[in-house]
């Protein structure tokens, strides 16, 4: 889903919604560019104190290569299958093979960091189904090209002296992309099995420890490469599973022949794993028109090439080229506002100034135009269990989640209370859908407006009338819903929001609360 503006919950900000407001400002593609690029200029610093030993004119050729060879494969790759080309995605997988491949000047293995570069941008379009690309572009190149021969990844990323940078840029971007517990399960799996074979090879706990995560390549792999958003399965139960497998495929050793354990095959194995458990392949779809839901969002409607596969709840990532880019990216999430078995695909989206790029190409959008669909995840899914009421908290255009699951007759099975933060009456989006939804519907108006008569305005709180706008803190909150601590509690809105009514849900009573990531990427 795409971050909303939503009405101010005071004006305390917590260290994690201020850092969820800076991250937000980047895209996944262009944090992670920054992350790497910094590691690269770090690893030259590091090479003039002596604390790397490749030589400065080798890590500089090498690193030329990469970038300059990844960028202008892909740019020619993407001309002759005639699509718009990702340019940091390129830099990207550039940057990510400097740091698999040895820097040298012998001539066979530039040779091979030369064919890593071609064969991983090739991978991307030979290496596809419907529009999607299956395996890790990097973890591809690197393999076929040590298949050749002509080189090896050796992966010196995992040099302790890079630990210093590595280890902050690696949970930068597990925060970014809420993956912190996918990361941890491979990294338990990958531990301890390594550790358990240096043990038996005669080193202490501690050293083994050390030598697991200092001196192999398990942080850079699965801080930059096994949490790749485009490469995983769409629910968080497969990717924590796909991440055990992995973490014993990349740690248990074994030789077949001419192919033995490697970080880059353990990567593509889980790759083919994602893949089939997944949306496979990319889809078209074929606007079919739009309707302004509020002053400041617009919902658009889609027909898909073929069948969408997804849970009430999930959403999915469109792909939106423009040719003047403003930072933000090409791919956006939006939350799917549809019922699943539906013709048609629908998304609510903030449209109110200032417009992103991609978003001014949602809104130039013509009937018959077509844009791709790239995938779809996430876990923002009603329990199974229809006998546990529910409060779900939306903040702005967050309603739009819950808009597939009410569509799909939740608020019809079980007790649903729903309650909206919004700046005025006129900004309530979808009123008839909520009208209509069978859900106990509250809304908490920033300018005091009334809502439609269907809604009940939460003016009142502890000890009297709570002022239009004020925080809503878990007093208040538990007056408006006093038994929150029986319901199971969703939240959804942009990350500040959901930061506060989160905070506020707790210190109401609620035992867990599911948020909307609002990662994007």
């Amino acid at each position: 889903m795409s971050p909303v503006d939503a009405p101010k919950q005071g004006t305390a900000v917590s260290p994690a919604g201020r850092l969820d407001t800076l991250l937000g400002k980047y895209t996944m593609y262009r944090l992670i560019l920054l992350v790497l690029a910094a590691l690269a200029v770090y690893s030259l610093i590091l090479n003039a104190l002596g604390w790397l030993t490749f030589g400065i004119p080798q890590m500089m050729v090498h690193l030329a290569l990469c970038l300059g060879l990844t960028y202008v494969s892909n740019r020619g790759l993407a001309a002759l299958f005639h699509v718009r080309p990702h340019s940091e995605s390129s830099l990207i997988t550039g940057l990510l093979l400097y740091f698999l491949f040895w820097p040298t000047f012998a001539p066979m293995d530039m040779a091979g960091v030369a064919l890593a570069c071609v064969l991983a941008s090739a991978s991307k379009y030979a290496l596809a189904w419907r529009g999607r690309h299956i395996f890790n572009p990097a973890a591809a190149g690197a393999f076929v090209t040590g298949l050749t021969g002509l080189n090896i990844a050796t992966w010196w990323a995992a040099t302790p002296a890079m630990l210093w940078l590595l280890v902050p840029g690696i949970l930068l971007v597990l925060y970014r992309t809420r993956k912190f517990l996918m990361a941890s399960v491979f990294l338990v799996v990958a531990t301890a099995i390594i550790s358990v074979e240096l043990l038996q090879a005669g080193l202490s706990f501690g050293s083994a420890l050390w030598q697991a995560l200092a001196q192999r390549p398990l942080l850079f792999f699965v801080g930059f490469m096994l949490t790749e958003p485009l490469t995983l399965p769409p629910r968080r139960w497969q990717q924590l599973a796909l991440g055990a497998a992995v973490g014993v495929v990349f740690a248990v050793p074994y030789n077949f022949g001419f192919i033995a354990n490697s970080p880059e095959l353990a990567l593509l194995l889980g790759n083919l794993l994602a893949f089939l458990l997944g949306q496979r392949g990319g889809l078209k779809l074929r606007f079919t028109g739009s309707r302004p839901l509020t002053p400041s969002t617009t919902e658009f409607v889609f027909e898909p090439s073929r069948p969408v596969r997804f849970v009430p709840g999930q959403f999915m990532e469109l792909d939106l080229p423009h040719a003047k880019s403003d930072g933000k990216g090409r791919r956006r999430t939006f939350s799917l506002t549809s019922t699943p078995g539906s013709s048609s695909v629908k998304f609510g989206v903030r449209t109110a100034e200032p417009l992103s790029a991609a978003k001014k190409v949602l809104l130039a959008l013509k009937p018959g135009d077509q844009v791709r669909a790239t995938s779809v995840g996430g876990d923002f899914v009603l329990p199974r269990d229809q006998a546990k009421p529910l409060l779900l908290m939306a903040a702005g255009i967050g309603i739009t989640p819950y808009l597939a699951h009410l569509a799909s007759g939740a608020a019809q099975d079980r007790d649903v209370v729903l309650l909206l933060m919004a700046r005025n009456a006129e900004e309530i989006a979808y009123a008839e859908e909520l009208r209509t939804s069978g859900a106990r519907i509250i809304a908490r108006l920033a300018d005091g407006s009334v809502p439609p008569s269907f809604i009940t305005a939460a003016g009142t709180g502890v000890g009297g009338t709570v002022a239009a706008g004020a925080r809503l803190d878990g007093a208040s909150l538990q007056a408006l819903v006093p038994d929150i601590a029986e319901r199971s509690v969703y939240v959804s809105g942009s990350p500040a929001s959901v930061a506060s009514l989160r905070r506020a849900a707790r210190a109401a009573g609620a035992r867990r609360v599911h948020v909307d990531s609002f990662s994007g990427y």
